[in-house]
């Protein structure tokens, strides 16, 4: 089986540091500032922040969150499993473009663990996903972004919901399987292969 990797949410726990800093930024900053939309998959759009104040947040913040974040707890062991398996594994993410030190930032976290030469193909800054899916033939994407998903699934493409407890909730599917950690990815996959 061909799986598809995002990065962000779910190879790395960069989300809940996001999530502290937009709390630090929207208390300090903005007078303690609330989310307003919480269906909003970009963490700092969730905020009513001006443009310029989401800038200012990205440019101050968004690399020193990288720089604390590290694998989501049992990543390595499952892929490590999944891997002696058969399983190939293709990274697809949105990483990389807005803001290059990310993506050097994601492959050092990567190569910390030793997995840099393990995953056979990345994708980097990539805004459509579907593409390079039906491009890589996977037969099944794990995302954290609920729009993308919502998109794959629509074309056929099934996918793993990896769903915080704060973002949008989907209804399951043929194509739409929520998870919460790498523990049900694990079980996921292997009972799709019985």
């Amino acid at each position: 089986m061909k799986i598809g990797l995002d990065l962000d949410g779910v190879v790395i726990d960069s989300e809940k540091t996001i999530r502290t800093y937009l709390e630090i930024y929207a208390i300090e900053k903005l007078n303690g500032a609330a989310i307003v939309n919480y269906d909003e998959p970009k963490m700092y759009s969730r905020y009513n922040f001006t443009k310029d104040e989401q800038e200012e947040f990205i440019q101050k913040y968004l690399l020193q969150c990288s720089k604390e974040s590290s694998l989501m707890a049992g990543f390595k062991p499952v892929y490590q499993r999944l891997k002696d398996a058969g399983h190939e594994f293709v990274v697809i993410t949105a990483r990389g473009g807005y803001n290059q030190d990310m993506k050097t930032d994601a492959i050092r976290i990567i190569s910390e663990a030793n997995l840099d030469k393990e995953i056979e193909k990345f994708y980097w800054h990539t805004s459509d996903k579907l593409e390079a899916c039906q491009k890589e033939n996977v037969d099944i994407m794990i995302d954290d972004d609920w729009q993308v998903i919502d998109k794959l699934s629509k074309n056929g493409i099934k996918t793993l919901y990896f769903r915080d407890t704060n973002m949008k909730k989907l209804p399951e599917s043929e194509y739409v399987k929520e998870v919460n950690n790498w523990g049900d990815i694990y079980r996921v996959i292997v009972d799709m292969c019985k």
